[in-house]
C-alpha cells in the first residue's frame, strides 16, 4: 500500500479515465451551491474545468462535469478523487525530494481526511466553504508537483490552482498560497459565488486553504482561555472551580465550532451546543468532543438541572436548531450565565445557518430551489435568536460575538442588535477578551505537528512545552503571568483530553519568546534524535499580527485603521524572506468573504541549525510586528508589550504613538468647526 500509495501521488492526473471512488458510508456533504451562472458563464466553467484534461478525454468528461455543475453549483471533478485512504502518513511514506514538499503534503492530506474535514468529498475543511482545493485536479496536480519539488524551487497555488514550479533560493518558501485574492471591488458574497463557479477563485477560511487546519483542537485551547477569561472579566471568578454548574449555550458543532462542549468541560462549565446537522453531532460525539447528546428540550433542561446541581462539567449537544434551545431557555426560566454563537454566519444562505421551522433536509432544498425565501427564512430565524438572547441577556447572561458573523448578520437582518449609537449591544470576543487580555501581549494560537505520526514524538514535545512555560511564568511579570500560568496547565493536561484527530498536533496560546524557546527546543530534540522526525510548526491565521478583521482580530484597534490589511500583507511579506518554508494570504475567513484578509505560514523544523537561524528572525518577526501595529493604535498592553521587546533588543526601533492632549483636541475641534 506504502508503494501504491507513493506510485499514485506521483502520477498525478492520468492519461485515461479513473473509476469513480467508492463513498465512505456516512460521509458529510456539502449543499448543492446555487445557480449563478448565466448560460454563457456555464460553458466557461466547463470549459476551465476541462483545461487540466488531455484533449482526448474532453469528450468523455464534457457531460459529467457538467452533471456536476448543474446537480452541486460547482465542478469538484468527483472521479479523481484518489483512491487511497485520505489521512496523514508518517513524513517518510511521502514521495518527495526535500522534507519541506513532504511536510506539505503530509498537512494537506490531513486537511482532507475524513476524521478532519467538514466535507472531505467537495474538499470543504470546516466553515461550510473552507475549501483546501477546487477540485480533485488541483489535488492531484500539486501534490505530483510536491512530489518532484526541489530545494531551490517554490510551488505557486492561486486558490488552489498550482499555477507552477519556479526557480528560487534555497532560503526561499518553498510554496506560496493565495486564497480569493480579487480586485476589492469584486469583493461580494454574490461575487464570491460567481467566481468560485467559474473555478477561479476560493474561500480558503484562514486554516484550510493554507494547509495548517489540525481539527476541532485548532481552536479548542483559545475557546478555553475564552470561557476562563470571560468568567474572570464578567462573573468575577477566578478559576476553573468557580465555573462548576455554570452554563455556556452557544451552537454549532462542525469545523472550529466542534470545539466548544470539550472546551466547556475543560473549562468546568456546563456546556450546551445546539447541532441540526446529525452527522457532525455523530461525528463529534464519536470522537469524544460531546460528552452526551439529546434531542428533547424537556429532557435537556432537566439534564442541565442535574449537571448545574452537582457542579460537574457537562458538554452536551442538543441535535436541533438553535432558536428553539434559546427560546426554550427563556420561557422555562433557566439561568444562563455565558452565550455566544459559532454558526458559520459568514456563509448564511448557503449552508453556514439553517433557519429554525425546517428539517436540516428541507433547508438544503429550498436553499438552492428558492433562494429569496430561503434568505427571508435565515434573517426571520436570525430575529427571533436575537430576541430570545436579548431577554437572557436582560436578566444576567454575558454575550459575547464569537467572530462568525453573527452580530454582522443579525444587524443586516434587521435584528435588535445595536445601540442607540449604532454600535453592537454585544462585544466580539476579540474586542473584550482575547484582544486586551492575549492579542495585545502577543499571545496567540501558536501550533505543531509531528511528522512520524508517533504519538510518544507529541508527548515529548508536551513535556518540552511545558517545562519552557513555566520557567517562563516563573520569571513573568503581573502583566504576563496569568496568561503563562493557564498555558502551562493547558500543556501539561492536554495529552489527557483526548484531543488528537487526524495528525499528531498539538496548540498552545504562546508568546513570541515562548514561540522561539519551544521551537528551538524542538530543533535541539530532533537533532539529538529525542523526536524522530521533523517538526511543523505554525498558527492560526487567527493571532497577533496575521488578519485585519475589523469585527474579530482587530475589533479592538480603535485608531479608524481596523479596517486597514497592510499587517496582514506584510506579515506574510516579512515571513517569506525571513525564513518561513511556506506562506498564504487569504480573503475571507471566519466572518466572511470581503471582510477580512489574513495571512499564515508554515515551518519545517529539520534539526539544522539554518533552522535554528530561520524560526528565531522569522517568529521575532511574526508576533512583535502585531504588536508594533496594536502599539501604535494605543493599546495598554501592546504598548507594555513594545516596550519589553524593545528593552531586549537593541536592533528594534518602533514608532511610539504620543498621546494627544484630549482637551486641546476638543477646543481646536470646536473652534475650526463651530461644534
Amino acid at each position: 500500500m506504502k508503494d501504491d500509495f507513493a506510485e499514485q501521488v506521483r502520477a498525478g492526473i492520468p492519461d485515461e479515465l479513473p473509476d469513480m471512488p467508492p463513498e465512505e458510508p456516512g460521509t458529510s456533504h456539502a449543499p448543492p451551491r446555487r445557480q449563478v451562472l448565466g448560460a454563457a458563464e456555464r460553458r466557461l466553467a466547463l470549459a476551465n474545468a476541462l483545461r487540466y484534461f488531455p484533449e482526448h478525454l474532453h469528450a468523455a468528461l464534457a457531460p459529467e462535469l457538467a452533471r456536476e455543475l448543474a446537480t452541486d453549483g460547482r465542478i469538484y471533478m468527483r472521479r479523481y478523487r484518489p483512491h487511497y485512504a485520505m489521512r496523514a502518513r508518517p513524513i517518510g511514506e511521502y514521495p518527495a525530494r526535500c522534507p519541506e514538499a513532504a511536510a506539505i503534503m503530509l498537512m494537506i492530506t490531513n486537511n482532507l481526511d475524513p476524521a478532519v474535514a467538514q466535507h472531505p468529498y467537495e474538499l470543504v475543511t470546516y466553515g461550510g466553504n473552507g475549501t483546501v482545493f477546487q477540485n480533485w485536479a488541483q489535488y492531484r496536480l500539486t501534490m505530483k508537483y510536491l512530489a518532484e519539488l526541489e530545494r531551490d524551487q517554490t510551488l505557486v497555488l492561486y486558490s488552489g490552482h498550482p499555477l507552477g514550479v519556479f526557480p528560487s533560493p534555497p532560503w526561499g518558501p518553498r510554496l506560496v498560497v493565495t486564497c480569493g485574492m480579487v480586485v476589492p471591488n469584486y469583493s461580494t458574497k454574490e461575487d464570491y459565488e460567481r467566481l468560485a463557479a467559474l473555478g477561479v477563485t476560493s474561500y480558503g477560511q484562514m486554516t484550510a486553504g493554507s494547509f495548517m487546519y489540525i481539527g476541532p483542537q485548532g481552536i479548542v485551547h483559545g475557546t478555553t482561555i475564552t470561557l476562563l477569561n470571560a468568567a474572570r472579566r464578567y462573573l468575577g471568578v477566578s478559576g476553573r472551580q468557580e465555573l462548576g454548574g455554570k452554563l455556556f449555550v452557544t451552537s454549532g458543532l462542525g469545523g472550529m465550532s466542534g470545539a466548544q462542549a470539550k472546551a466547556a468541560v475543560i473549562a468546568g462549565a456546563v456546556g450546551v451546543v445546539a447541532e441540526v446537522n446529525g452527522l457532525a453531532v455523530k461525528k463529534r460525539h464519536d470522537q469524544g468532543w460531546v460528552q452526551e447528546i439529546e434531542s428533547s428540550l424537556d429532557r435537556l433542561l432537566l439534564r442541565l438541572e442535574r449537571a448545574r446541581r452537582e457542579k460537574k462539567p457537562l458538554g452536551v449537544a442538543y441535535q436541533g436548531n438553535v432558536v428553539d434551545l434559546w427560546e426554550k431557555l427563556v420561557s422555562a426560566g433557566v439561568p444562563v450565565e455565558l452565550g455566544s454563537d459559532q454558526t458559520s454566519l459568514h456563509n448564511p444562505f448557503a449552508g453556514g445557518y439553517y433557519p429554525v421551522g425546517l428539517s436540516f433536509e428541507a433547508a438544503n432544498r429550498m436553499m438552492v430551489q428558492d433562494p429569496e425565501r430561503f434568505r427571508v427564512e435565515v434573517q426571520q430565524s436570525l430575529c427571533r435568536q436575537v430576541l430570545a438572547i436579548n431577554e437572557m441577556a436582560g436578566r444576567g447572561m454575558s454575550f459575547w460575538d464569537y467572530g462568525n458573523a453573527f452580530l454582522l448578520e443579525a444587524g443586516r437582518a434587521g435584528a435588535q442588535v445595536c445601540k442607540p449609537d449604532g454600535s453592537f449591544r454585544y462585544p466580539s470576543y476579540v474586542e473584550d477578551i482575547m484582544g486586551p487580555m492575549c492579542f495585545d501581549y502577543g499571545f496567540g494560537p501558536f501550533r505543531w505537528v509531528c511528522t512520524s505520526g508517533r504519538a510518544d514524538d507529541l508527548g515529548e514535545t508536551d513535556r518540552i512545552a511545558a517545562r519552557i512555560t513555566d520557567e517562563l511564568a516563573a520569571a513573568a511579570t503581573p502583566e504576563t503571568r496569568q496568561q503563562l500560568l493557564d498555558n502551562a496547565l493547558w500543556v501539561r493536561e492536554a495529552g489527557g483530553h483526548g484531543l488528537v484527530v487526524g495528525s499528531q498536533a498539538r496548540i498552545l496560546y504562546a508568546h513570541e519568546r515562548g514561540r522561539i524557546c519551544i521551537a528551538r527546543a524542538f530543533n535541539a530534540a530532533i537533532r539529538d534524535g529525542t523526536i524522530a522526525a521533523p517538526i511543523v510548526i505554525g498558527r492560526d491565521h487567527h493571532d497577533v499580527s496575521g488578519t485585519d478583521s475589523p469585527f474579530r482580530e482587530t475589533a479592538d484597534i480603535r485608531d479608524g485603521s481596523r479596517y486597514c490589511a497592510d499587517m496582514a500583507v506584510h506579515n506574510v511579506i516579512g515571513d517569506a524572506f525571513r525564513g518561513a518554508s511556506w506562506v498564504s494570504l487569504h480573503n475571507g475567513g471566519g466572518v466572511g468573504w470581503g471582510e477580512v484578509v489574513n495571512g499564515g505560514f508554515g515551518l519545517v523544523l529539520d534539526g539544522s541549525e539554518d533552522v535554528d537561524r530561520r524560526l528565531e528572525a522569522m517568529l521575532f518577526w511574526d508576533v512583535n510586528h502585531g504588536i508594533a501595529r496594536r502599539a501604535w493604535a494605543g493599546n495598554a498592553g501592546a504598548s507594555f508589550a513594545a516596550r519589553e521587546v524593545l528593552g531586549r533588543e537593541p536592533r528594534l526601533r518602533l514608532t511610539v504613538p504620543a498621546r494627544a492632549d484630549e482637551r486641546a483636541v476638543g477646543e481646536a475641534i470646536r473652534r475650526s468647526f463651530g461644534e
